[in-house]
């Protein structure tokens, strides 16, 4: 019966290469749209919805940091800081509930 060996190094980076990467600039535009929403008092939930206009807002100002501080393309500040901005909205509306 043949042995079957295994690469403990090859699967160990197999498995680090297989979770997902986080976006460049990620945490810092979640922080600023958290920041955005408290300080242009444009908060991302109002009676239980969310504000989408507000969520786009803080975005797009967190998509302009982006562009600036990392240097990267339009459509790829504006992902991350979409997705960092629900994020916020989402946190948000659960600090709302409790």
């Amino acid at each position: 019966m043949p042995y079957r060996t295994v690469s403990w190094n090859t699967l160990s980076r197999s498995l680090h290469d297989s979770r997902p990467q986080i976006p460049t600039g990620l945490l810092s535009a979640r922080a600023l749209c958290q920041g955005f929403a408290r300080f242009q008092r444009r908060p991302f939930v109002v009676a239980g919805k969310f504000d989408r206009s507000a969520i786009m807002a803080a975005a797009v100002a967190a998509a302009t940091n982006l562009q600036e501080r990392h240097g990267l393309t339009r459509a790829a500040a504006l992902s991350t800081a979409l997705k960092a901005a629900w994020q916020a909205a989402k946190m948000a509306r659960t600090a709302a509930a409790h």
